[in-house]
This record gives C-alpha cells, sequence and structure tokens, in this order.
C-alpha cells in the first residue's frame, strides 16, 4: 500500500513539473510589453476582450481555471477536453450605446485522433452611426463600425490530470470603407489536483503580430491570466465552487475576480462574482437552469448582470445545447 501511494505522488509530480516548465516556457516568450506599465488605449480589437459567455460572467469571469463547457474556446481551450459530446452555445449581449455583441460555437469530439475540436465566431456591430466633423456638426453621411473573429481551437489530455488547448483566430475590423485584418493565438493549460476539484489554470490570449489600419500599426490586446477553482461544498444535492484569478493584460494594470457558482441538483444555479481594478465595473451576478431532454440532451439558460458603472448595466444571455 505505500508502494502504491509513493507511486501515485511522483506520477502528480512529474504532472505538476510538467506544467511548471510550460509556464515558464510561455511567460519567456512573451513579448515584453506584457509585464510593461499601463498602456491604455494603445492597442486594439477590444471587442477580444469581451466576455462571451452568461455563466462566466456571473463568476465575474473567473473563469479560466472552471472552463468546462463550449465557452471554453474563448477562456481556456484547454477546457474543451470537459466535453463528452457535441455542444453548442451561443450569446447575445446588448452593450452600451446600442453596441450589439453575439457569439456562438460548437465543440466536436475527435474520436479518431483524441481531443475535441471547437470553432467559434465573434461579433460585434454598432449600427448605422451618423457622421460629424470636429466641431459635432452633422455631415450628412452615414457609416459604421463591425468587429469579426473566427477562431479554431483544440483541446486535449496530455496525462489523466493536465490538458492543453490551442486556439487560432482571424480577426476583422471594419470601419466603413477602411478595414484592418490580422490573426491572434491562445494557449492555455488546466492542471486538476484530484483534491475536491481543485484545478489549477493559465491562458495567454491574443498573441500574434500587430495589425494595421491605414497605415497605423496596433497591437493586440495581449493578456495573460492565472487562476484556480475549488470545490467549497460538496453535497448530494448541492455544490459549491469558489473561483479566483488575477491577469496582467499588455494595455492596463494587474485586474483580478474572483467568483462563486452554487448548484442545486445540477439543475438550478446561482452566481457572484467582483471585479477589481477595473475601469468601468465591479460586482456581476447571474442564475442558470438546466433542461435534460431526450437521451443524454440537455438545454442549458444562462443569464448574467454586469454593473458597468457609469455606463449603466449589461445584460447577458446565453443557451447551451449539449447533443
Amino acid at each position: 500500500m505505500q508502494l502504491k501511494c509513493y507511486k501515485l505522488d511522483t506520477k502528480r509530480k512529474r504532472q505538476l513539473l510538467l506544467l511548471t516548465s510550460l509556464l515558464v516556457f510561455i511567460v519567456m516568450i512573451s513579448p515584453t510589453q506584457v509585464w510593461s506599465q499601463a498602456k491604455v488605449g494603445t492597442t486594439g480589437a477590444q471587442f477580444l476582450e469581451l466576455g462571451v459567455s452568461a455563466r462566466a460572467m456571473g463568476m465575474a469571469e473567473a473563469f479560466t481555471a472552471v472552463a468546462d463547457d463550449i465557452s471554453a474556446v474563448y477562456y481556456n481551450p484547454a477546457g474543451l477536453t470537459s466535453l463528452y459530446g457535441k455542444e453548442a452555445g451561443f450569446t447575445y449581449i446588448n452593450m452600451p450605446a446600442d453596441i450589439s455583441y453575439g457569439f456562438g460555437a460548437i465543440g466536436l469530439p475527435l474520436e479518431s485522433i483524441g481531443g475535441v475540436l471547437g470553432i467559434s465566431v465573434y461579433a460585434l456591430g454598432s449600427g448605422v452611426m451618423e457622421e460629424t466633423d470636429y466641431n459635432r456638426v452633422p455631415t450628412g453621411r452615414l457609416f459604421y463600425y463591425d468587429d469579426l473573429s473566427i477562431a479554431a481551437s483544440y483541446g486535449r489530455y496530455l496525462t489523466d490530470r493536465f490538458s492543453i488547448g490551442f486556439t487560432v483566430k482571424y480577426i476583422g475590423e471594419f470601419v466603413h470603407d477602411y478595414s484592418s485584418s490580422g490573426w491572434g493565438a491562445d494557449v492555455g493549460t488546466i492542471y486538476d489536483t484530484g483534491f475536491r476539484g481543485f484545478k489549477i489554470a493559465m491562458l495567454i490570449s491574443n498573441f500574434g503580430p500587430d495589425m494595421k489600419f491605414i497605415k497605423n500599426p496596433y497591437p493586440l490586446p495581449i493578456n495573460f491570466k492565472f487562476g484556480g477553482a475549488i470545490n467549497v461544498i460538496e453535497a448530494d444535492d448541492y455544490l459549491l465552487t469558489f473561483a479566483a484569478e488575477g491577469s496582467h493584460p499588455s494595455d492596463n494594470l494587474e485586474k483580478y475576480n474572483s467568483g462563486v457558482e452554487f448548484v442545486y441538483k445540477d439543475i438550478f444555479s446561482l452566481r457572484a462574482g467582483a471585479r477589481f481594478n477595473y475601469d468601468t465595473d465591479g460586482f456581476t451576478t447571474g442564475a442558470g437552469v438546466k433542461l435534460p431532454f431526450g437521451e443524454e440532451r440537455e438545454l442549458r439558460f444562462d443569464y448574467a448582470f454586469q454593473d458597468y458603472g457609469v455606463l449603466t448595466e449589461v445584460h447577458r444571455f446565453t443557451l447551451v445545447v449539449a447533443f
């Protein structure tokens, strides 16, 4: 019995060593601007930083280590390994100033080669706006502002407790007759300790070359995140999960998120969270319901409220179909 315990401890030490080595490697290849002072307003494609999941936002987006549904394509592609069947998700967000943002994704387990493939689309639109001159006088012309990203993600287990995931994305920004396009990549990992669902995760997102609008280049909003999640209470009828994470965006100072999710009978969910060192918002809250139908199929409806400070509030609605 003692020999068996020793082997298990050794295996976990090797897995942890692998995670640490990968973390150090990613930090070393990260551009120096990730570790510099705040550079607010120096990056483009800001729509890439808008949260896409009502469930995640209900927990203040402390979701890097929690990501276990189709929204993992955005929050941490390593979490795609939690999908044991096909899953599709859709989110609609009504942003301030009548800006609309939509997200759609599908996850497909690949039985032949292992792992899970995810395809996702992100679209932000301003609608038609009236053009004005420098004195705010209407010119009589109309224009629009649209953002689009199409991404492919892949996640798989490297060991029974350690998973890794990658995302490659096309990024396009369109303003009237002008446009800019480029590509970016994400890489994430999740390590499951095996103790009360305790997971440690990391993610670097939007890593890629500068984009160019007309003649001026601008960098992507690179972000590095490190977080954890643990089941504080585990019972037959309910589960309480606490998650926390820190992030270091390339255009701002460090930010911190924490949130909780309470699940009753694996059907009803309540969530709450707080975001620290953000410019606009603080607390978030949300709820969800899971409705099984057919054999091994289910619908999930999630809602989240986000306090947006002086810009009032933002509501998110997400529908997930597992089939």
